[in-house]
Order: C-alpha cells, then sequence, then structure tokens
C-alpha cells in the first residue's frame, strides 16, 4: 500500500484529495496536514511514501517546501504559471497537475507512480534503456486520450448543451436535462475537459461532498478529440 499524505490549504479540497486517492487501488491516505509547518511534522511523524502538495499554503511556498521534503513528490495546485512549473521540476517534483483536475487524470498519475516505484524498487545499476523506460513509466498516461466508444452524436449533444447554457452545470444536471445517464453525462464532459474545451470547477454544497461543475470556454472552440 502507498501512504499517501495530503498537503492542501482549502480543508474542503484536502478533503476531495483524500476521498480521489482512496479511490485508487494500491493508495491509503496517510495523513492531511493544511500549512508547510504541519506537513514538515506530518513527513518526520508519518514517513509517506508519497506527498500530494499544493503551491499555495498559508504560511510559506510549498515550492519551497518540495526542496527540503525526503520523499517522493506530485504537485496538485491552481499555478499554471512556467515559472512555478519550472521550479517545481527543478525542486524534483515527479509531476504536476493543474487544478481542477478529473478523477481520471488523477488516478492516471498514481497509476504512473505505483508502476515507477515497482520498477525502481530494487537496487541495481541501470542501462540508459532502463531510464527511459522509468520516465516513460511515470508520463505515458498524462496525454488526455477519449475514451472508446463514444458517440461522436452525443458528445454534440452534450457540447452544444453546455454551450447554450446561461450557468455552470454538473453532469448530474446535464444528465436529467438531456435525459442520459449521469455516467454517460460525466465521461463526455471528462472527455471535453480533457480536450480544453470547457472548464472544470469545484461546486461547494451545504452539505455533502463537492461536485464538479463545468463551463463551455469558448463558443469557437469546439472539441475534436471526443468522438
Amino acid at each position: 500500500m502507498i501512504r499517501t499524505l495530503i498537503v492542501d490549504d482549502d480543508f474542503r479540497v484536502a478533503g476531495v484529495h483524500a476521498g480521489f486517492v482512496e479511490e485508487v487501488p494500491g493508495f491509503a491516505v496517510a495523513g492531511i496536514a493544511h500549512t508547510a509547518a504541519e506537513a514538515r511534522a506530518r513527513v518526520r511523524e508519518l514517513a509517506p511514501d508519497l506527498v500530494l502538495l499544493d503551491v499555495y499554503l498559508p504560511d510559506e511556498s510549498g515550492l519551497s517546501l518540495l526542496t527540503e521534503l525526503p520523499v517522493d513528490t506530485i504537485i496538485l495546485s491552481a499555478a499554471a504559471d512556467t515559472r512555478s512549473i519550472r521550479a517545481a521540476l527543478r525542486a524534483g517534483a515527479l509531476n504536476y497537475l493543474i487544478k481542477p483536475f478529473s478523477t481520471r487524470q488523477f488516478a492516471e498519475r498514481l497509476n504512473g507512480y505505483a508502476r515507477y516505484r515497482r520498477l525502481v524498487a530494487e537496487e541495481r545499476n541501470l542501462a540508459q534503456s532502463d531510464v527511459d523506460r522509468l520516465f516513460r513509466t511515470l508520463h505515458e498516461q498524462d496525454r488526455a486520450v477519449a475514451a472508446k466508444g463514444q458517440s461522436s452524436a452525443t458528445a454534440r449533444l452534450v457540447s452544444e448543451h453546455l454551450r447554450r447554457a446561461a450557468r455552470p452545470l454538473s453532469a448530474a444536471e446535464i444528465a436529467g436535462e438531456l435525459g442520459v445517464a449521469r455516467a454517460t453525462a460525466q465521461r463526455y464532459l471528462t472527455a471535453l475537459a480533457e480536450a480544453g474545451a470547457v472548464e472544470m470547477r469545484l461546486r461547494y454544497g451545504a452539505t455533502g461532498r463537492p461536485e464538479h461543475e463545468y463551463t463551455w470556454r469558448s463558443p469557437a472552440r469546439q472539441p475534436k478529440a471526443v468522438s
């Protein structure tokens, strides 16, 4: 089991990420921290295998904390500027996932990391081909791929409905309005988000788990990768 520490200043987002982790086979939440100081203490106390680290922490940048962490780390952050991404990679981040992201994107990064861990579990000298394989293993699923079995007609229906909507919509709302299964709506919305056609954010209700909501990004940008 890969014990994972989640570091995020937002209590609700940290909880959502914890739920995501628990849904990926082979991973477990070791703990949650909301500040850099708390993260340092949790790393010493829990000795996690992996840290999921936000850049924006209240007491210190996650990027400066990253340089001190003696543990594998993946960045999960809304910081999308090239300066932050370059700093994270220089400091040793194994991957960088920009918020908001889909559960599929999240699971792909964790599964890639799990395969990487299996490859480096035994200490030995590596050939260049072995090193190349390690890097491919970490990132081979980072590129979004359209889900198999999708209907171009349904894709256009979901796209057009969201484009004309006056407000952000969730998968459940689109499913109800179009008369399709929620899982079907979610599959097409995830593909649209990964293609860059829609913007995905978290919607927080008064109670219960937050859900994703979707907004059409630009009328001129019709997705081509979801059919």
